[in-house]
């Protein structure tokens, strides 16, 4: 069943709006966002999609299809502090668009997401889904900047996630074929459209067969870790610093951490290799896509994933074997964790002749590691898509 056909069961009758997100991958540029560094992102053709109707009350009627739990709260008063389940996105949402704008009209509907969470930034997509139907039913007009922030500051300031704006940026610039380029330092950005000398690629998501909760994984974690790291390297080389918290890595020079990183805790050290090696990664994934070469884009990436497993050490056991089989196997040009990195899945480029092929070897490759979770993991092959920019 569908949010559509659902929505139909609950209601009586056809859903009157859709409101649709994509999910998105970050091929190069893992774990930087949230230290103002830069970015590259891809939209894909599936996401969340929300079928609703407005109501007139200032009520939120919400139920998912993946998750049992029926959301209910009003918009002028949503809980002030999280609930601890999937609608505190919403709920922050509504607080945050509430904060610039006057809402007065609820909505009724039902929520649906076409892959498996974890891993494709599904918290930002619903997020933004949720927003550009309130916005609507409000004859609110939200630019592109607005809706990434508001979407934002709903995970950092209620749900308490320390994201940067890589997903949100990904699902409302992205465009089909053009590879995002962001600098989250001022969140100028550049499409990149893919070259007519490059070989064709397709997306595949691998999924491990696990789903995670940033809030509870150690992502706020290292985030904190890579502030310290940039706030002691300024400290060390004498530079001008503020709070902790609004200290990024992006303001340490390459030559401050050359000179002072082997002063820094280990931890530390190894959150900022991560990012100086990942800022440059994503100049030459930039390049390479530019000139049309996808292997060379795809060996980045793999280059990407081992930073992501060495310096940010992120991963559980089930994607980091992932990772490895998608190493060893042909038709792969590239890829890496999807999201945190913690559970969710693997993304990777790849040739679409070999398709089926990698779907059965990685299945049966996985499943020998991990026979629990069969029944559980799959595989899902898609292509690049259009954001929602200009639909705000």
């Amino acid at each position: 069943m569908n949010c559509i056909e659902r929505f139909q069961e609950i209601y009586h009758s056809e859903p009157p709006a859709i409101s649709f997100c994509p999910y998105r991958i970050c091929p190069v540029g893992a774990h930087v966002d949230h230290q103002l560094g830069k970015v590259t992102g891809l939209a894909l053709d599936c996401g969340i999609r929300i079928a609703y109707q407005p109501k007139q009350d200032g009520v939120v009627e919400l139920e998912s299809l993946q998750f049992r739990k029926r959301v209910q709260f009003h918009v002028v008063s949503p809980p002030e502090n999280k609930q601890g389940d999937w609608a505190d996105y919403l709920r922050g949402a509504t607080i945050r668009l509430g904060m610039k704008y006057k809402l007065r009209t609820g909505l009724a509907g039902v929520i649906e997401g076409s892959l498996p969470i974890g891993g494709l930034s599904s918290s930002a997509a619903v997020t933004i889904s949720f927003l550009l139907a309130l916005a609507k039913v409000n004859d609110i007009q939200l630019t592109d900047g607005e809706l990434i922030q508001v979407a934002r500051e709903a995970e950092n300031k209620y749900v308490g996630v320390s994201c940067g704006t890589l997903d949100q940026s990904c699902e409302v610039y992205c465009r089909k074929n053009q590879l995002l380029y962001l600098d989250t330092l001022d969140n100028s950005y550049e499409l990149i459209p893919q070259s007519p000398a490059m070989k064709p690629y397709k997306i595949a998501i691998f999924f491990s067969g696990l789903e995670r909760a940033l809030a509870s994984s150690k992502y706020n974690t290292r985030v904190d870790e890579c502030r310290a790291a940039a706030y002691a390297l300024l400290a060390y080389a004498g530079l001008d610093y503020g709070k902790i918290a609004e200290t990024g890595m992006r303001q340490v020079p390459v030559e401050v951490f050359e000179r002072f990183g082997e002063r820094l805790p280990e931890p530390w050290f190894r959150r900022a290799k991560h990012y100086f090696g990942e800022f440059e990664r994503v100049e030459q994934g930039v390049e390479a896509w530019r000139k049309g070469d996808i292997e060379e884009f795809g060996r980045i990436s793999f280059a990407s994933g081992k930073s992501s497993i060495e310096y940010w050490e992120a991963g559980s056991p089930e994607l980091k074997e992932l990772y490895r089989i998608m190493t060893e196997t042909d038709g792969i040009y590239g890829g890496r964790f999807s999201g945190a990195g913690f559970k969710g899945c693997c993304m990777a480029l790849i040739d679409p002749a070999f398709a089926e092929s990698i779907t059965r070897r990685v299945t049966d490759e996985y499943l020998k590691s991990f026979p629990a979770l069969e029944g559980k993991f799959s595989v899902y092959v898609c292509d690049s898509a259009d954001g929602v920019g200009g639909n705000a």
